[in-house]
């Protein structure tokens, strides 16, 4: 293990949770979009993680010497979220149907603030390890000056 790898792992959980951010501030933006692509309400969205799997001849051997080969984490896909969309009834809205009823995305606000402040304790308790590591090769460095 290298002696920046913890850094870009870290570096790596960051990126990871700022496009999590993003898309939760997507979603929240559209939580009352009737009309997306396709004509259909806006779908929920949400980030699937996935262990960053370096293929590399060294990764390889750690494997088998018992080293350590974390190598962070990337974001693999981002997915529609599948539940059902919600039903209000305002037959006066322009995208009502012939009963009155209006089609409104699957977004629940109160969820994506939960989500939001989640990814955001992600993000600082990454940032927090990466202080951490950044301190302790500032450590090493002054061992070496005496």
């Amino acid at each position: 293990m290298g002696i920046f790898d913890s850094i870009n792992i870290n570096a790596s959980a960051l990126t990871a949770e700022k496009t999590r951010i993003d898309i939760i501030s997507k979603n929240m933006a559209n939580a009352n979009t009737t009309r997306a692509t396709g004509g259909m309400p806006y779908k929920r969205q949400l980030v699937v993680y996935e262990e960053n799997k370096k293929d590399s001849f060294s990764t390889y051997l750690d494997k088998f010497t018992n080293k350590f080969s974390g190598s962070g984490v990337i974001i693999s896909e981002i997915i529609e979220d599948n539940t059902p969309y919600k039903f209000k009834y305002e037959p006066g809205h322009p995208d009502a149907d012939e009963n009155g009823y209006v089609m409104l995305p699957n977004v629940e606000i109160v969820s994506e603030m939960v989500d939001m402040i989640d990814a955001q304790r992600a993000y600082e308790a990454n940032i927090t390890a990466m202080n951490g590591t950044k301190s302790m090769l500032m450590k090493a460095l002054e061992i070496g000056r005496r």
